[in-house]
C-alpha cells in the first residue's frame, strides 16, 4: 500500500497526500466534507490497472492531514490543490471530485486551466447550498456515538465501510479524525454565494455526475449542461450522494469512457479552439 507523505502549505498546515505513480495521464481524486483520501481506493485500484497516476489527499482539517487548521475557506482549499499539483509537476490532470470536493476541483480548473484536462464533478456543482446546511451537518456529526465501540459499529452507524476507515482507533473506541466546529466552518463558507459565474468560465471538458438517490438538485444538474460548452452529465442507478462508495463499478465505467473519449477529441490543434470558444 502506498504511504502518506507530507507537504506543508504557507500557512503551517499539512496536507497528507497519496502518489500512486503509473506511466499514464495524472489523475487528482477529492473527498468529500468530513471523508478521507481512503474512500477513493476502490477507484485508485481501477485507474492503477488502466495506466493512470493517481494522486488522493486528505483536505485540511480532514484524515492524517492537519485537524484544526487556521482557515478552512474555499480559497485556501483551492490553494491546497494548487501546491499539491505544483509539488508533484502534474500536468494535463484531470480532477475528479465529490461534493465539497468536486467544488474545490471546480475552482481550480478556473484558476489554472492550463493545467487541467478534464474535470469531474460527483455529487458538485456551482449553486448555493441552502442557509441551514452548516445546522444540519452541526447536528449530524452531533448525532454520531463517540466513540464507536468497535469498526463494525461505525460501519453500521455511518453506512459504509469506507467511512469507518476514516476513524482513529483508539483505546477505548474509535473516534472521528475530523473536528466538529472545523466541518461547520468549511461548509459555512461555501454557503456565502453561489459559484455559477466561476463554472461557465471553466473550459475543460466536464463529466457531471449525480446519484439518482443523491442530493443533487435536478434544476442545478441540468443547468450546468446549459450555461457552458464542453459539458456531459450522467446519473448513476442506484447510487445516492456517496457515488464513488454506492457504484463504484458503474462510476468507474462512466468515468474512464469520458477520460478516453476526452484525450481522443483534444489533439494540440483543437486546444486553442477550444479555449477560443469559450472565452468570454
Amino acid at each position: 500500500m502506498t504511504q502518506n507523505q507530507h507537504l506543508t502549505a504557507p500557512d503551517g498546515t499539512r496536507i497528507a497526500y497519496r502518489d500512486h505513480r503509473a506511466p499514464g495521464p495524472a489523475v487528482l481524486l477529492l473527498h468529500g466534507l468530513a471523508g478521507h483520501q481512503g474512500e477513493w481506493d476502490d477507484l485508485t485500484a481501477r485507474l492503477l490497472a488502466g495506466g493512470h497516476r493517481v494522486v488522493t489527499y486528505d483536505a485540511r482539517g480532514h484524515g492524517a492531514s492537519t485537524r484544526r487548521p487556521r482557515s478552512v475557506t474555499r480559497e485556501v482549499c483551492v490553494a491546497d490543490a494548487a501546491a499539491l499539483i505544483e509539488h508533484l509537476s502534474l500536468s494535463a490532470v484531470t480532477l475528479v471530485g465529490q461534493s465539497l470536493g468536486g467544488h474545490t476541483a471546480m475552482l481550480r480548473a478556473v484558476a489554472r486551466p492550463d493545467l487541467v484536462s478534464a474535470l469531474v464533478l460527483i455529487e458538485a456543482g456551482p449553486g448555493r447550498p441552502p442557509a441551514e446546511l452548516p445546522a444540519q451537518i452541526g447536528a449530524w456529526l452531533d448525532s454520531w456515538p463517540k466513540p464507536f465501540k468497535s469498526f463494525q459499529e461505525a460501519s453500521d452507524f455511518l453506512g459504509h465501510e469506507a467511512w469507518a476507515r476514516g476513524l482513529e482507533e483508539r483505546a477505548d473506541g474509535w473516534w472521528p479524525r475530523a473536528d466538529r466546529d472545523v466541518m461547520v466552518g468549511m461548509i459555512t463558507d461555501l454557503t456565502r454565494r453561489d459559484y455559477w459565474a466561476e463554472w461557465s468560465s471553466t473550459t475543460a471538458p466536464a463529466l457531471v455526475i449525480r446519484g439518482a438517490d443523491g442530493w443533487m438538485p435536478e434544476e442545478e444538474f441540468q443547468t450546468m449542461a446549459t450555461t457552458r460548452d464542453h459539458t456531459e452529465l450522467h446519473t448513476i442507478p442506484s447510487a445516492a450522494h456517496d457515488v464513488h462508495l454506492d457504484q463504484p463499478e458503474r462510476l468507474y465505467a462512466v468515468v474512464e469512457a469520458f477520460m478516453a473519449a476526452t484525450a481522443r477529441s483534444t489533439p494540440e490543434a483543437d486546444i486553442t479552439c477550444h479555449l477560443r470558444t469559450n472565452e468570454p
